[in-house]
């Protein structure tokens, strides 16, 4: 299996997955224009993706996918509440009924090779997921936007060997920024929010396993989080915590916002 964050923050999203003979792209919040840009820096290009998985309906989610879908015809797969909200927004134009597949949380199912798992998250969205994508033994999980975890979350992603990983803010910058108003800031902090990076380390000491290769720290707030913080925030969560492992122990990157990350495979 194959991953990589084209984009990865709260301007847009955009996670490209494969297992070598099927190529997804997960969220598609960007351009279609980056996406492309973002593809062929890969070798690749946006007409010979199998399909697009999407979150849920935000705009950093899903502000390239009527241009992308009507242009190239390419499937994409929600849940119905996701697909109800996203045929609403008018700013989208209009797609083509035919391209929606709708699929549930907590019914796997076959996307050519890969087995694709939707996972229930906590967010403020119609019928949001996460995703568990896996081929044979590999699995890779792209978990961000949720406000809060439980152990459901961490046995949907227990044992993947890559995982794209919501640190969205550091809870002080939040606190005392002056660009959100109150009750985004209060929106933000809840269950039905985002991962700060504290909560991020915390439900990663849960998932950490011998097996667990790469790591990519993601969906970073531009306005409340800084790339070096988030990084030494997980690793302390790490460090600190009781489970058997180290930081250096693993190999921990961050996403960043705005350019494609490096290739991780895992075999």
């Amino acid at each position: 299996m194959e991953l990589c964050s084209i984009a990865s923050g709260s301007s847009g999203n955009c996670i490209y997955v494969s297992s070598g003979d099927t190529r997804l792209l997960v969220d598609v919040g960007i351009s279609g224009k980056r996406v492309e840009e973002g593809l062929n820096s890969l070798g690749l290009k946006t007409a010979e993706m199998d399909g697009i998985l999407i979150t849920h309906e935000h705009s950093d989610h899903i502000a390239g996918l009527g241009v992308i879908s009507r242009r190239l015809g390419i499937p994409v797969y929600a849940t119905r509440g996701t697909i109800e909200a996203i045929r609403s927004i008018r700013t989208l134009g209009e797609i083509p009924s035919e391209l929606f597949h709708e699929i549930r949380a907590d019914e796997p199912f076959m996307l050519k090779d890969i087995r694709v798992a939707p996972v229930r998250v906590s967010h403020d969205a119609a019928e949001p997921v996460a995703y568990r994508l896996s081929k044979d033994e590999s699995s890779v999980g792209i978990l961000t936007d949720l406000g809060t975890y439980d152990d459901y979350t961490v046995k949907s992603f227990s044992g993947v060997e890559a995982i794209l990983i919501e640190a969205n803010h550091d809870v002080n910058m939040l606190q005392v920024g002056r660009k959100y108003p109150y009750a985004l800031k209060q929106r933000i902090l809840s269950d039905r929010g985002h991962l700060s990076n504290e909560a991020c380390g915390r439900l990663l000491c849960k998932l950490l396993h011998d097996n667990l290769k790469q790591i990519l720290l993601g969906h970073l707030s531009k306005e409340n989080n800084l790339a070096e913080l988030a990084y030494e925030t997980v690793r302390l969560e790490i460090l600190m915590d009781r489970c058997p492992y180290r930081p250096e122990d693993f190999d921990i990157r961050v996403a960043g916002r705005s350019e494609r990350s490096a290739l991780l495979e895992v075999i």
